[in-house]
């Protein structure tokens, strides 16, 4: 293919622009496309299109796009109250350009094909390593593409960014059903439960389950015990602590991590199988602890899996989360608009009290498949709560309320278009 010939007719046309989701979908990742495609549509001179790949990368790859000019300004602007992923998002991850050259050289057939000059990949640490392969396109097989990364993650594991967009949301979720559910146990604890366990997602890092401390300053208070990834599970210490909590307080609420492990380092709850990713399929660490009490003590339990609850709950939303995802899918037009490639924004924190933050940069190449774990000095010395350190982190997260609007007594969420670009390539299958 003559990618020198591509380069100097796409310097005559006006130049497109491709968003697209990936991973796991938050209550706002929606906003950042909104910032961004509200922002890009105040430069049509060098954005003539805003596409989005339906279903992330994979639409990219199967030339499945979507118009967003069919979207009127005021669903868009809706898509910044509305959980979920609006284009459609996926679990897939581009292999090197050794092993699957293919792909690559079909990403840039699509580009070429609609004039597609800026690329921006919404997602988590798999998908930045995405975002950074496509940015190398332009090295490696001559095709000019401004490719910028926006952060995305529930775990907040991204290194670098002080959040992830999608976190805040989801640890205001947790804190509060930690602390409602707490109350509905305490009411029951003396004839009925004794014992509750929240599953909480976190495969490597903690900080969800951490967020659930932030529902009591008290030790005597929900939650009683968290469990977390980068403390081993210690079975002696857990059964000793759950004890000790249903004697003292009469119950016991834990917060768990899909992802704790035991001294060995393997997953409580690894079924064996793997992820599109390639990680551990995690089966239920909840129902595995309650069966493991119900045999040592034979306590009454329940327990919940916050799943996708958690990361879709729009209704309850962090303000200063929803601020932040949608500053952050603006700032990546501003990046592109200044000439920057392969980088991705960040929250960089100026102050807890008053909390102050801006936005930096930091490139693509350095954030791919890397995790950032909970700091020890977040976790309290015993194993099971968090420090006041971690307080201060998290608190500022999970402030103020941005409620959507209602209509019949529930959230009024916009479901777009959708319409699709007109196929001009051949069809392509992708390698799952």
């Amino acid at each position: 293919m003559d990618y020198q010939r591509i380069l100097c007719k796409n310097c005559l046309m006006e130049k497109n622009a491709l968003y697209a989701q990936s991973g796991g979908v938050t209550a706002v990742i929606n906003a950042s496309a909104c910032g961004l495609i509200e922002t890009a549509r105040q430069h049509p001179k060098a954005f003539h299109k805003i596409y989005a790949a339906r279903n992330g990368i994979i639409g990219a790859l199967t030339e499945d796009l979507i118009d967003t000019s069919f979207e009127s300004p005021e669903d868009i602007a809706a898509l910044k109250m509305t959980p979920g992923g609006a284009f459609g998002s996926c679990r897939y991850k581009l292999k090197s350009l050794e092993e699957n050259r293919k792909e690559y050289e079909r990403l840039i057939e699509v580009f070429k094909a609609h004039n597609i000059a800026y690329f921006f990949y919404n997602g988590g640490g798999d998908s930045q390593d995405t975002a950074y392969k496509i940015s190398e396109l332009g090295n490696t097989l001559g095709y000019p593409i401004t490719c910028i990364g926006i952060p995305k993650t529930i775990d907040n594991d991204l290194p670098f960014t002080d959040s992830s967009p999608g976190f805040g949301s989801v640890a205001k979720y947790v804190a509060i059903s930690t602390m409602e559910a707490g109350l509905d146990v305490a009411s029951m604890a003396n004839s009925s439960t004794k014992v509750f366990i929240l599953e909480v997602m976190g495969r490597h890092a903690g900080w969800i389950a951490a967020a659930s401390g932030l529902a009591s300053s008290s030790v005597e208070l929900p939650p009683h015990l968290i469990l977390f990834p980068e403390i081993a599970f210690n079975e002696d210490k857990f059964y000793s602590a759950v004890k000790q909590s249903v004697e003292k307080n009469g119950y016991c609420v834990i917060v768990a991590s899909e992802g704790i492990k035991n001294e060995n380092g393997k997953f409580l709850s690894e079924s064996g199988l793997k992820d599109a990713f390639g990680h551990a399929q995690l089966g239920g660490v909840a129902p595995l602890l309650a069966q493991m009490i119900k045999d040592k003590f034979g306590y009454k339990f329940h327990w919940a899996v916050s799943d996708y609850l958690q990361r879709s709950a729009r209704h309850i939303a962090s303000h200063t989360d929803v601020e932040q995802a949608y500053a952050l899918g603006k700032h990546a037009i501003e990046l592109a608009l200044q000439g920057k490639n392969a980088v991705m924004p960040i929250i960089k924190r100026d102050s807890d009290q008053p909390y102050r933050w801006h936005i930096e940069t930091v490139a693509l190449r350095d954030v791919a498949n890397q995790e950032k774990k909970m700091p020890l000095n977040f976790i309290r010395e015993d194993g099971f709560g968090i420090t006041q350190a971690c307080r201060d982190y998290l608190e500022p997260l999970i402030q103020g309320e941005a409620y959507p609007s209602y209509h019949n007594g529930l959230p009024r969420y916009v479901i777009l278009k959708n319409k699709a670009v007109h196929k001009r390539l051949p069809t392509f299958s992708i390698q799952k």
